[in-house]
């Protein structure tokens, strides 16, 4: 069973920038392995996550109008499944941080960032949240997310057009797609780390003063 390359009906595969990172992922992925049922339900169970994506909306700027304009008539990503937003994390797929993050608000920001439930996901939205923006020499601004949770897209701009939030967001359902949600998410380990985890653990360096028998009561 191979992890397979995602398809976005809206996109031709060779359209997206980002092609080559998304294929090493994906090798990477396939030499790990997978079972051919686990596998299916993979394919079927990502399908679903990746057309239903509820985002945790962070908007602190200029940012926040780009991405309410994408929700309105004009753009309407509820095409693409993503137009459900919640304000709770418990609730959320993804946090969608779209604008500048200072030192005061980054420990809320990653207390919401915990409290979400696995798999998550955060999309960095114009380059205050990428890295600090205009204001990244300031002694209050946070210089990219990136600093505070790990950050799997990147929407360029100052402020980015709705275009660019949608295609973000395509990104972020191409890499939901190739997960292995079984057995651990976005698992990604080769056949030589697999091997070696499964060998057993051998203990040589015992002390010689050891007693096996100390301590038990009979």
């Amino acid at each position: 069973m191979e992890v397979r390359k995602p398809v976005i009906k809206s996109i031709p595969y060779g359209e997206f920038k980002d092609n080559e990172t998304l294929e090493k992922l994906i090798a990477e992925l396939n030499e790990g392995g997978a079972n051919v049922i686990l596998g299916s339900l993979d394919q079927v169970i990502n399908w679903g996550r990746s057309n239903s994506l509820w985002s945790l909306t962070f908007a602190t700027s200029c940012c926040g109008i780009e991405f309410m304009a994408v929700g309105c008539a004009r753009y309407d990503f509820a095409r693409f499944g993503f137009e459900v937003t919640r304000n709770s994390p418990r609730q959320a797929d993804l946090i969608m941080c779209a604008g500048t993050i200072t030192h005061k608000m980054a420990p809320v920001f990653k207390r919401l960032y915990d409290e979400m439930a696995d798999p998550k996901y955060v999309i960095a939205v114009g380059g205050c949240a990428i890295s600090g923006g205009p204001f990244k020499d300031s002694y209050h601004v946070v210089k990219g997310i990136s600093e505070i949770v790990p950050v799997d897209v990147y929407i360029p701009g100052c402020p980015p057009r709705p275009e660019a939030i949608m295609y973000g967001m395509m990104q972020l359902q191409r890499k939901v797609k190739i997960e292995k949600f079984f057995g651990g998410v976005n698992h990604k380990q080769t056949a030589e780390e697999r091997r070696e985890a499964m060998k057993p653990i051998v203990v040589t360096n015992v002390p010689k003063d050891f007693d096996p028998k100390a301590g038990q009561t009979e």
